[in-house]
């Protein structure tokens, strides 16, 4: 009776270690087909995405997360499939994707390219200064995150050249505003606007004719020593200048415009008569 217990027994304990190394083949046998499909659907991706069909290739690359969310290939194929969308200037869908890769795969190599690409879809939105300043702020802060946290990189180097344009932009947008004030005569606002764009813009180009218009402005308010203030700023650093020269003629009401023609050619008869005395 015992013995047969023990048999019994016995085929017990080997049937479990046999279903557990069944089970385990075959549990191995999915996880390689899994990443087989995973393989499959990444290639596919590609395929369809030089052919030209993104939501297709993007379609594969979800795909590829879905299958295998912990491998390698899941933060690339998030990456494709944003830079598909990108590529066909889908910027909303292409910003979702990015910001999905931000956010599940903080520390991935790639990064720096996602804050970049990110950046870009925001500037590419950039449609006219005069309107909402939504693309314009999130394009700044992510090149200045860029320029910040990924200094050497060539995407850096090109964050520094996009993030001087979107001074010049936002410059002109405070120059569209204070003029808009200007002509309504509201010259206090305009004011404001004018030395905005002195203290936050000094190197874009609309500081000129922002100096120039608080010369006018502070004049046409009865402040003579605050319009030669910014009369002589605008002189030291832009002399040559029209607006330097419409200065002038706001602050010297008996200041005659020299016609520059008129003594170029004086010049040239001058020269040619000293050139009879040598013939």
């Amino acid at each position: 009776m015992k013995y047969h217990n023990f048999l019994l027994s016995l085929l017990i304990v080997l049937s479990i270690v046999s279903c557990s190394e069944k089970e385990e083949k075959i549990s191995l046998v999915k996880e390689d087909n899994l990443e087989m499909q995973m393989i499959e659907a990444y290639n596919e991706g590609l395929k369809e995405f030089n052919r030209g069909d993104i939501f297709f290739a993007v379609k594969k690359f979800n795909e590829v997360e879905l299958l295998y969310p912990q491998s390698v290939w899941a933060p690339k194929s998030t990456l494709m499939a944003a830079y598909a969308y990108y590529s066909q200037l889908y910027f909303n869908e292409a910003i979702y994707e990015l910001e999905r890769f931000l956010d599940k795969y903080k520390n991935h190599p790639d990064i720096d390219y996602a804050y970049y690409l990110l950046a870009i879809c925001h500037y590419n939105q950039i449609v006219d200064e005069k309107k909402d300043l939504g693309e314009i702020i999130k394009a700044k802060e992510y090149f200045n995150l860029l320029v910040m946290n990924f200094p050497n990189t060539d995407f850096a180097e090109d964050a520094k050249f996009k993030l001087e344009l979107i001074e010049e932009i936002l410059a002109s947008k405070e120059l569209y505003l204070a003029n808009y004030y200007l002509d309504r005569e509201k010259w206090i606002p305009a004011i404001n606007r004018y030395k905005k764009i002195i203290n936050e813009y000094e190197t874009t180009i609309f500081v000129e004719e922002a100096l120039y218009r608080l010369v006018e402005l502070n004049y046409k308010l009865g402040l003579v020593d605050e319009a030669k203030k910014y009369a002589i700023l605008l002189g030291y650093n832009y002399q040559s200048s029209e607006w330097y020269e419409r200065s002038y003629e706001v602050l010297n009401k008996n200041y005659r415009k020299i016609d520059i023609k008129k003594d170029i050619e004086k010049e040239k008869s001058f020269l040619n008569k000293f050139k009879e005395i040598f013939k």
